[in-house]
This record gives structure tokens, C-alpha cells and sequence, in this order.
């Protein structure tokens, strides 16, 4: 009989993490509705455009995989040339590093001896793994932890950038760091994370950008402190797909912690891009497809993705490719649609792509994404970190 321990790490190395191959090729009008799915040629096209951006830019891609939550996909972006990926939890890091993936930065910190023996113990059999912290406490658990088990962890500052989440003020992070290096034998101090969620979805270039560039001042001032300190700074990560034009002009990072940028979904399509209403810096690759099953009334048609295929902050999914029409939502498998001027006739049995309203959370939603290309689905990629949420 399992541990509790024992029972999660085990259920997380026996999820499914390779493609599935289907026997026949599908047609994308006949997968099962809701389908969670990806066209391939942008997905693509997305990868590449971020990963020339950063490198032109003489930056490092971290990739956040709290997005995709899929090994598959962080394969694809390391290839391409990401020096490593990001997780939001231990238990994306050990869906990660159990599948092959080295370089993993955990981006929360971690306080409870379950946790922090986790997350030693993945670091004992791979020194890419990292973790951010923000307290004196945290930093003298996981060195603790690390002296007993032999291992040397690499460790992050991270900064809090005035949300109020996580993060150590700014102003107090050189003792922390100082403490650190001086009395903490097992930890190794690499850097400082700084990232700006609350810039990430501010409506309109300026104001985002100089709302972004006056909090990363107060970043940057805390890594001269740390130089000035004799204490090396070679990591300062953070940023984001919102920001990802942003950073270049102000040099404060070694690399972005991009994630949304691979799917791309509504709240960031609202946001607005230096030269366009609308965020359309990468397209959208990620596509939840649904099906027209009712029409109970001549100016509605009902689909059936509702709340449980969908995942909203803020703001409702929308079609990818049909205008004058509204989505409201029906319920936990129903969405009402609302023909105001609909571009195109929509009737029962039409399949049909709508863009998530927040692409992490709805993917979250799917076991399964159906990759296609040409409108054809040829195999399945499980989405093995779903639910990883410990």
C-alpha cells in the first residue's frame, strides 16, 4: 500500500507523455466535440518568430509550461532553441523532468516538508532544476533538505513586483541573497525572477510598456545592489508574452518566461499591439472545436461547449472565423449563440473553431490535444501535466 506521496509521484510518472498515433488519419468536422485542438502551421510559426525574436535580442527563451502542461510541447520548444522551461508547480516539474526535460525553473516557492522533498529529490537527479524563493525560512528549509540528501539546488530570487502574490520586497532581497551565499552550503544562488503579471494584460502599448519599464527599474536597481555586493547575478527572469517586445529596449532580463504566446487566446488578443487594436503579434494556434446542436429559437443556435470546455477570467470564447455573433454562456456543456449579423449561415451539425478565452486554464479543462495540419488530426498528444496542480 502507497504513501500519499508515493500514490502522486507515481500517478504523475505513468501519465501518458508521448504522441498517440492514430490507425487512419481523421478529418478535423469529425473528431468528437468539445476537441481541444492545435493548427500545426501556426503553432509552428509561433515557435519560430519567439525564438528568433530572443535570440536577436541576445536572450534566453524559459518557456512557461503552466500554459501547454504538455512534455511534448516543451520538447518542441527546446529544440527550436529555449534553453529550458518554466512550471508553476512540483508536479509540473516532475511531469518535465520525468519525461526528458532537464532545465526546469519552479516559479512559486515552496514552504512543506512533502514539497520541498520533492522537489530535492528531482534535483538530485538532475542539476537543472531550480526553484525561486522569497523568505529566509524557505531558503534555510530547502538548504536543509539539500545538505541531508547530498545535493547542491540552484536557487532564485524572486522579486514581488507590487502584486502582492509572491515575492520578497524588492529592497529587502539583498539580505536574503547575501544570506544565501554566506550560510546556506546546498543552495546554489543563481539569479532573481521578476515577473510582471500585472503588466501582462494592460490594454494598449504605452500604457503597458511604461507601466512595465517603471516597475522593472526597481528590479534592475535590486541586481546593481546585488553586483555592487560582490554577489554575481547571472540569471534575471521574467517577463512575459505580453511584454515580449518591451524588454529588448530596457536589456534588464537574461531571458522571458513566454508561455501564452505558443496558443495565443481572447484576453490577450484584447490587449492591443503597438500598431494594431488588437495583440495579433502571434496568431492563434489553439482552438477549442464545438459543434451547432440546437436552434431553439430562429436568432440562436446553441453549441455544446459550455462552461466545462471553456475556462474565463474575463471575457467569453469567440469564433475564429465568423463575425456578427455573440457567445453567451449556457451552462456547464451549452453555449447560446446570439445571431446579430452572423458572416456566414451557421446550421445544426456544423463544427466549428472558437479561440479560449484564457488559454491556461481551458487547457487544463482537456486530456488531450488533436494536433492537425491540412485539417487533418494524423495523432493525439496527451496533456500529461493536467491537473498538476500540487
Amino acid at each position: 500500500m502507497p504513501s500519499l506521496q508515493e500514490f502522486i509521484i507515481a500517478s504523475v510518472r505513468q501519465a501518458p507523455a508521448v504522441p498517440i498515433e492514430l490507425s487512419e488519419p481523421v478529418a478535423l468536422d469529425a473528431l468528437p466535440t468539445p476537441a481541444l485542438t492545435i493548427d500545426l502551421d501556426i503553432f509552428e510559426a509561433n515557435l519560430d518568430k519567439m525564438q528568433r525574436h530572443v535570440e536577436s535580442h541576445g536572450m534566453g527563451l524559459r518557456s512557461h509550461t503552466k500554459m501547454h502542461k504538455c512534455p511534448i510541447i516543451a520538447r518542441r520548444q527546446i529544440e527550436k532553441g529555449a534553453l529550458g522551461v518554466c512550471a508553476a508547480t512540483v508536479s509540473e516539474a516532475e511531469v518535465m523532468s520525468f519525461n526528458g526535460i532537464e532545465d526546469i525553473l519552479i516559479t512559486s516557492p515552496v514552504v512543506t516538508r512533502d514539497k520541498i522533498e520533492r522537489v530535492v529529490n528531482l534535483a538530485g537527479v538532475s542539476h537543472g532544476i531550480q526553484i525561486v524563493v522569497d523568505h529566509k525560512e524557505g531558503a534555510d528549509a530547502l538548504d536543509q533538505a539539500a545538505s541531508r540528501a547530498g545535493v547542491n539546488l540552484g536557487v532564485i530570487i524572486d522579486l514581488d513586483p507590487g502584486m502582492g502574490r509572491t515575492g520578497i520586497d524588492p529592497k529587502l532581497a539583498l539580505a536574503l541573497g547575501r544570506h544565501i551565499v554566506d550560510h546556506c552550503s546546498a543552495l546554489r544562488f543563481s539569479g532573481l525572477q521578476m515577473y510582471v503579471g500585472n503588466c501582462m494584460h494592460t490594454h494598449g502599448f504605452t500604457k503597458r510598456r511604461d507601466k512595465y519599464c517603471a516597475i522593472m527599474e526597481k528590479g534592475l536597481e535590486t541586481r546593481r545592489s546585488f553586483e555592487n555586493d560582490g554577489i554575481e547575478v547571472d540569471v534575471f527572469t521574467g517577463g512575459g508574452t505580453g511584454t515580449w517586445d518591451i524588454e529588448p529596449e530596457l536589456g534588464a532580463l537574461t531571458d522571458i518566461q513566454a508561455g501564452s504566446y505558443v496558443f495565443m487566446d481572447v484576453e490577450y488578443r484584447d490587449i492591443g499591439g503597438q500598431q494594431s487594436e488588437y495583440f495579433d503579434d502571434f496568431e492563434p494556434s489553439l482552438f477549442v472545436l464545438v459543434t451547432a446542436i440546437s436552434k431553439p429559437q430562429s436568432r440562436l443556435i446553441t453549441v455544446d461547449g459550455g462552461y466545462k470546455s471553456f475556462a474565463s477570467d474575463t471575457v467569453p470564447p469567440a469564433f475564429r472565423d465568423i463575425e456578427g455573433v455573440t457567445y453567451h454562456w449556457g451552462g456547464d456543456e451549452h453555449g447560446i449563440i446570439q445571431l446579430d449579423n452572423p458572416s456566414r449561415e451557421i446550421n445544426l451539425g456544423d463544427k466549428l473553431p472558437m479561440l479560449a478565452s484564457h488559454c491556461d486554464p481551458t487547457v487544463n479543462l482537456y486530456d488531450y490535444y488533436f494536433p492537425y495540419r491540412d485539417g487533418v488530426v494524423e495523432e493525439i498528444w496527451p496533456i500529461t501535466a493536467r491537473g498538476c496542480s500540487q
